[in-house]
C-alpha cells in the first residue's frame, strides 16, 4: 500500500526505531528505491539492528548507525545492493540513506541519516527514506560528544544503543 506525500516520493513501508535517546519513524520509499528498501526490511525482518549503534556523528552533515554493536564489532551482513537513486530525494535533514565504501555499489546494513543538507551526495548515494517522527531524537543524537576509537572518528562517548526496528 503506497500513500503520497507532498514532500516526496510514496511511502510503502514505515518501520518504528527505538533507540536509548527515543524513538523514530522512518517513512520508506519502495517505488523510488525497490531494492534498497527491500534490502533494508531484510535486515529489519531478522532483527540485524537489534542491539547495534550509531556509531558515527557528524554534527551538521549526518548520524550513522546498523553495522557495530557496543563493542565496535561489526555484524555479518548479506551481500551489497546496486547503488539506487530515488527520483526527486534530496540529502536534506531527516532523510535516510544507505551508508557504503568508496565503491558506489557497496551498500549492506548500515545507513545514516542527514541532519545537514549534503547535496553532494545527491545522486551518490541511496537515500530510500525519511525521519516522519522523532526528528529530535535524531536531533539529541547529533548533539552526543564523540571520540576517536581504535582507527575510527566521531564515535559517540556514550553509545547510541538501537534497541529495536520493526515494520509498522
Amino acid at each position: 500500500m503506497s500513500s503520497t506525500s507532498e514532500e516526496g516520493p510514496a511511502v510503502t513501508a514505515r518501520v518504528e526505531v527505538q533507540t536509548s535517546m527515543g524513538r523514530l519513524v522512518i517513512a520508506l520509499f519502495g517505488d523510488a528505491a525497490p531494492r534498497t528498501v527491500e534490502n533494508f526490511l531484510n535486515y529489519v525482518d531478522r532483527g540485524f539492528y537489534t542491539g547495534k549503534i550509531f556509531h558515527r556523528i557528524i554534527p551538521g552533515f549526518m548520524v550513522q548507525g546498523g553495522g557495530y554493536d557496543e563493542s565496535m564489532t561489526k555484524g555479518p551482513t548479506e551481500l551489497p545492493v546496486q547503488l539506487e537513486i530515488a527520483p526527486g530525494v534530496t540529502h536534506v535533514p531527516g532523510v535516510v540513506s544507505m551508508a557504503r565504501t568508496s565503491d558506489p555499489n557497496s551498500a549492506t546494513a548500515q545507513f545514516f541519516i542527514c541532519v545537514g543538507s549534503p547535496s553532494h551526495l545527491d545522486g551518490q548515494y541511496a537515500a530510500f527514506g525519511r525521519v516522519e517522527e522523532g526528528y529530535s531524537v535524531v536531533e539529541a543524537i547529533e548533539g552526543v560528544p564523540t571520540e576517536a576509537v581504535g582507527g575510527m572518528s566521531d564515535v559517540p562517548s556514550t553509545p547510541v544503543v538501537i534497541n529495536s526496528v520493526s515494520r509498522l
